[in-house]
């Protein structure tokens, strides 16, 4: 495989994202929670932010899915 072909390769898995958003508060959720809402980059109510689409993301998204929506995935 060329080297060419290995960057076309490389660019196609960067593109792949998730955009998140929080949408319940996580002041009354569990230290562990919190911390992986942190780790996600979530802050504040209604916050968005766009993460790569790999499977330690999707494990965090999975911890809290009833604290975030996928807004774009």
């Amino acid at each position: 495989m060329s080297a060419e072909r290995k960057n076309e390769k490389a660019e196609r898995k960067s593109d792949k994202t998730l955009t998140l958003r929080l949408v319940r508060s996580g002041i009354c959720t569990p230290k562990s929670q919190k911390a992986t809402l942190k780790s996600l980059g979530l802050r504040r109510m209604g916050q968005q932010v766009e993460r790569p689409d790999d499977p330690a993301i999707r494990g965090m998204v999975l911890k809290v899915r009833h604290l975030v929506e996928i807004v774009k995935g």
